[in-house]
């Protein structure tokens, strides 16, 4: 264990500053690749669906009520069954921790597993990609997960203009075993 938690270390962490610049190479490869999900036209159109046309029953989710289903709640498989759900479980591999799409609202529009958080508006891990931008969170744990990973985020683009956000959850671990 304390060779795992000294590689974690070595990788980076919020305790010792930066993320060690080889594992930094590795997440900015694993980014070139995610960013041909944000493009892909399985996540474009789910996410101009959904910003159209909002389904009714998503205008009284709140936070409260999103952390009180369980994993096997029909909404919460819904995400995780639905296009985009299954999309990211296509491209899972052993470095990947997490991975959500957000419609321009910050609410979910797919995932790989139930998210902490409803709605990630006015998060930079939403906010940065609606303007265009690409985002790297800090090394943290996850709340959903329990791993210590680095979120990346990147736009989601529909006709030359940012619509939506894609993040996935890095695993630290796997990037320093690498």
């Amino acid at each position: 264990m304390a060779l795992l938690a000294g590689g974690l270390l070595a990788a980076g962490s919020s305790f010792g500053g930066g993320i060690d610049p080889s594992v930094q190479a590795r997440i900015d490869a694993k980014v070139k690749e995610i960013q041909g999900w944000a493009s892909d036209p399985v996540i474009v159109k789910a996410v101009a669906e959904q910003n159209a046309t909002p389904p009714a029953e998503f205008a009284s989710m709140t936070q409260e009520k999103w952390k009180n289903l369980t994993v096997l709640d029909p909404v919460v498989r819904g995400f995780t069954k639905n296009g985009v759900g299954t999309f990211l479980k296509g491209k899972k591999d052993d470095v990947i921790s997490e991975a959500f799409v957000s419609s321009a609202d910050g609410t979910k529009v797919g995932f790989l597993s139930k998210t902490t958080n409803w709605c990630h508006k006015g998060k930079p891990k939403h906010e940065e990609p609606l303007q265009g931008k690409s985002w790297q969170g800090p090394v943290e744990v996850d709340e959903s997960t329990g791993l210590q990973q680095v979120q990346v985020a990147l736009p989601i683009v529909e006709g030359g203009k940012p619509v939506g956000s894609l993040v996935v959850g890095l695993s630290l671990a796997t990037l320093a075993g690498q």
